[in-house]
């Protein structure tokens, strides 16, 4: 992202303490460890850093002036200075400048679980129609947000975005600064019911990414009761789910599945309903830009999990899948029936705790405990403070105080050539008992 000193100011409405408007063009850094000469710098500021305290730095190392939101501590070696009240503000207000100068068409994604999935389906679909730019990681807030705008071209057609959140107002937020033209509302869930309180609440929260939606826009959810319930219809809405009549699920097996929608059939490279419930999103957004269903089929099939999301590993004569970047009731279970169902005996499963599930958190796990006495496997491990509740009734549990514990338990008992996976939340960091199996 680049603009000249006119459109900074006319995009933030900043006060110009020093420099002169020109034609040159400013590249924009919000740390000064990778600030580059010409740079402006942005300091931005949280509950535990304040950037601007970092201003001389960035001037040092190259930065051709800075924003700050104090007139009386200037650095004037500088030879720009801009006053604003919220740097942050005037970094999403710089991001969605430039995002409408460019003007590629949007589409903005959000969902309790598998919004970052769809992202990647949707990013593997649309690359091949036109250059397209997408939220790196978990760039899904809005530093994130500007980061991903600030990475557009002039020659960008599209540009897909995750959005996340933790309350409400923050992906409203989001779409104030994306202005989307396409809206996508994965599902909907109890992730972050601890801090919304209620199913009615979260769906609210999501379906604050319609706030902004171009006018002409279009809203794809999940045909969910709430988001039905919460849908003012200000925007004509193409719903999508499992149910559809005009799915039929082909070939399902712990690796792949096939499928017809609509007329064609589609092949995604990983397992799950679940996912082919998310693969109908990216079709209903394709087949409203006018992409064909054999581009929209070819960009599925070459679609593949991201790290911590269905990766599979062979490790000393195991076949690990790694699923646990995130945990929440329903991506679980998902989980579960998917490895549960479709993956071949000797297989263990292996859980941690999910978060931010509030006050019937052990309610859930339990209810995990349950969910799992449909099937047939080997063991049940767990590890966490909440995982001890889920204890079915019909299989070999147990539960282990460290990841070394489980790891030993799971090279000397369970069975050789077993399939195992790993669910739980990020903050469980499970990469580490896999680490421990490479030992």
């Amino acid at each position: 992202m680049k603009l000249n000193l006119e459109e900074i100011v006319s995009a933030t409405s900043a006060e110009i303490i020093k420099g002169i408007k020109s034609n040159q063009e400013y590249g924009f850094s919000t740390d000064t460890r990778t600030i580059k000469k010409g740079d402006i710098y942005i300091p931005l500021k949280g509950e535990s850093f304040d950037g601007e305290t970092f201003i001389e730095n960035a001037v040092k190392s190259g930065a051709n002036g800075y924003f700050t939101s104090d007139k009386v501590k200037v650095f004037n070696d500088a030879e720009i200075i801009l006053y604003v009240e919220d740097t942050k503000e005037a970094y999403l207000k710089l991001a969605n400048y430039y995002k409408n100068k460019i003007k590629p068409f949007t589409i903005a994604i959000t969902g309790s679980s598998g919004k970052t999935t769809v992202k990647e389906m949707m990013y593997s679909v649309f690359k091949n129609a036109g250059e397209t730019v997408k939220s790196e990681l978990n760039h899904n807030n809005e530093i994130g947000l500007c980061q991903t705008l600030s990475a557009l071209k002039s020659t960008t057609k599209y540009l897909i975005v995750e959005m996340g959140m933790r309350g409400f107002g923050e992906i409203e937020l989001l779409s104030k600064y994306t202005q989307p033209d396409i809206a996508v509302i994965v599902n909907t869930g109890s992730a972050h019911i601890g801090r919304l309180g209620s199913l009615l609440n979260i769906a609210k929260a999501k379906f604050e990414i319609t706030k902004y939606l171009n006018s002409e826009g279009i809203l794809i959810a999940h045909d969910n009761k709430l988001i039905k319930e919460i849908n003012d219809n200000k925007h004509k809405t193409v719903y999508f789910s499992l149910d559809d009549k005009d799915l039929e699920i082909k070939e399902m097996t712990s690796d792949n599945s096939v499928f017809d929608y609509k007329g064609n059939t589609y092949k995604l490279n990983v397992a799950g309903e679940h996912n082919i419930q998310n693969a109908l999103s990216v079709i209903e957004t394709g087949l409203y830009c006018n992409l064909t269903p054999t581009l929209i089929a070819k960009g599925l099939e070459e679609f593949s999990p991201i790290e911590k999301r269905w990766d599979i590993q062979e490790i000393n004569g195991f076949k690990i899948i790694n699923d646990s970047y995130n945990s929440n009731p329903e991506s679980v279970k998902a989980a579960l029936k998917t490895f549960l169902s479709y993956t071949p005996q000797p297989k263990t499963v292996v859980l941690g705790d999910m978060g931010e599930l509030g006050l019937n958190e052990e309610e859930y796990h339990e209810e995990t405990g349950k969910f799992l006495e449909q099937f047939n496997f080997d063991y049940l491990l767990t590890i966490g403070d909440l995982a001890k509740y889920i204890k079915p009734a019909n299989c070999k549990t147990m539960h282990f105080g460290t990841k070394k514990e489980l790891a030993d338990f799971i090279r000397n008992n369970v069975p050789a050539n077993s399939n195992i996976l790993f669910k739980a939340s990020r903050f469980m960091k499970f990469e580490e008992i896999i680490e421990e199996l490479k030992k």
